[in-house]
């Protein structure tokens, strides 16, 4: 089975990929942001240690982390920030490591796909045995940002500059996708490195 981790910037069409991906390959698809989802959950590793952090007014009624209040705490706090982070990563990485064990055991799929923004920051080239970039030129990703989920220029530029460069995930990375163009073009691509 070939574990691949798939990075790239904001608006880069990490998404469609890994949906190809899923749909076309004997393979299973983890996303890391779903990933920390699960483990965020009420009995799961980081929900009381979250709690006590961030304090109790970010539950929803049932019980559950909501999001986006979470969010809005720790992203104008960079230390709230990196405590959380501290919590929800390493919890992360620990349910993705098994889960990878646990399908090498199963053996009944080829590829292990893992898709994560901070793939490279968090050292899954560790786990992975190659990293794809999935690269869009700047220009495609702002008008994708700006259709697609209504970004303004200045949220874009303000998380595209918080995000590794260029240069970093090419250094990185074995393979490199140009998503810039249409997605057949891009497929006929992986095709090209799978099957090549």
């Amino acid at each position: 089975m070939r574990i691949i981790g798939i990075t790239g910037g904001v608006g880069a069409g990490k998404s469609e990929i890994i949906n190809f991906l899923g749909s076309n390959y004997n393979a299973k698809v983890v996303r890391a942001d779903e990933v920390a989802h699960l483990v965020t959950q009420p009995g799961k590793a980081c929900y009381m240690r979250l709690v006590s952090l961030l304090n109790d007014d970010i539950l929803n009624p049932d019980g559950t982390i909501d999001r986006q209040r979470m969010a809005y705490k720790i992203f104008t706090d960079k230390g709230l920030l990196s405590s959380v982070n501290a919590i929800i990563h390493p919890a992360v990485r620990e349910y993705i490591v098994q889960d990878i064990d646990r399908e090498r055991q199963l053996a009944r799929r080829e590829f292990y796909f893992l898709e994560a923004a901070l793939l490279i920051e968090e050292g899954y080239e560790q786990i992975c045995d190659e990293l794809w970039y999935i690269y869009a030129s700047d220009e495609v990703r702002r008008r994708r940002l700006r259709e697609t989920r209504g970004y303004s220029d200045e949220k874009t530029e303000s998380i595209m500059q918080n995000q590794l460069s260029d240069d970093m995930f090419r250094r990185y990375a074995s393979v490199v996708i140009d998503n810039s163009g249409t997605l057949e073009e891009s497929f006929k691509q992986i095709e090209g490195v799978i099957n090549g």
